[in-house]
This record gives structure tokens, C-alpha cells and sequence, in this order.
């Protein structure tokens, strides 16, 4: 994970390969934000002598304390590459939030 800032927002970069959109949840919590993935595989080849079968699992999960002046409503998330890259924008004033969103990926 690289985490990088600017005077407009912070950008976190997740190197993920082998994944879709669609494996990540992307949750905010009050200030926490969570990153998180599960996948499963399944491949079964039958032949008159055997019968094989490979089973594949993963996941991970990433949390971050977000910064008082994250805007949580205009988190945007894009999956690219094998890099997903979350845009987390600054607001002027930090004001604490308890309020929970998924974000989605696009």
C-alpha cells in the first residue's frame, strides 16, 4: 500500500493482481476505512481414471484511520491494472463523522 497526500486529498494505492472490482468491499466506519477481499477458486477435471480437483482460497483485509478532514461522502475508488487507487478528498474543516458507507469500486 502507498499512501500519498496533497493539498486536496489523499490517494492510497492498493497493488491487488488477479482480482476484479468486483472481489473488493471498501468500507468507511466512523473514521476507520476498511479494505477487504475474499476469493475462492474451484476447478474439478474428471476422466475415466481420475478424477481431479483444485480448490484456491484468499483474502485480506486492510484498516486505516482516516484523517479528521477526509470528506467520506466523496471517497471515490477505481480498480486498474491490478492497482486499485482510492481518492480520499480533503474538507476545510475536520469535523468527526459516525456514520457508515460502502464505497464502490468502478
Amino acid at each position: 500500500v502507498n499512501i500519498t497526500e496533497n493539498s486536496n486529498n489523499y490517494n492510497v494505492a492498493l497493488a491487488a493482481p488477479g482480482l476484479k472490482k468486483e472481489d473488493f468491499k471498501i468500507d468507511v466506519e466512523g473514521n476507520m476505512l476498511t479494505i477487504s477481499s475474499e476469493k475462492e477458486d474451484k476447478r474439478e477435471e474428471k476422466d475415466e481414471k481420475y478424477t481431479r480437483k483444485e480448490y484456491s482460497y484468499s483474502s485480506f483485509s486492510r484498516s486505516f484511520t482516516l484523517p479528521e478532514d477526509v470528506k467520506e461522502d466523496a471517497i471515490d475508488a477505481r480498480y486498474e491494472n491490478g492497482v486499485l487507487n482510492l481518492m480520499l478528498p480533503r474538507k476545510e474543516n475536520g469535523k468527526k463523522t459516525t456514520a457508515s458507507k460502502r464505497i464502490a469500486v468502478k
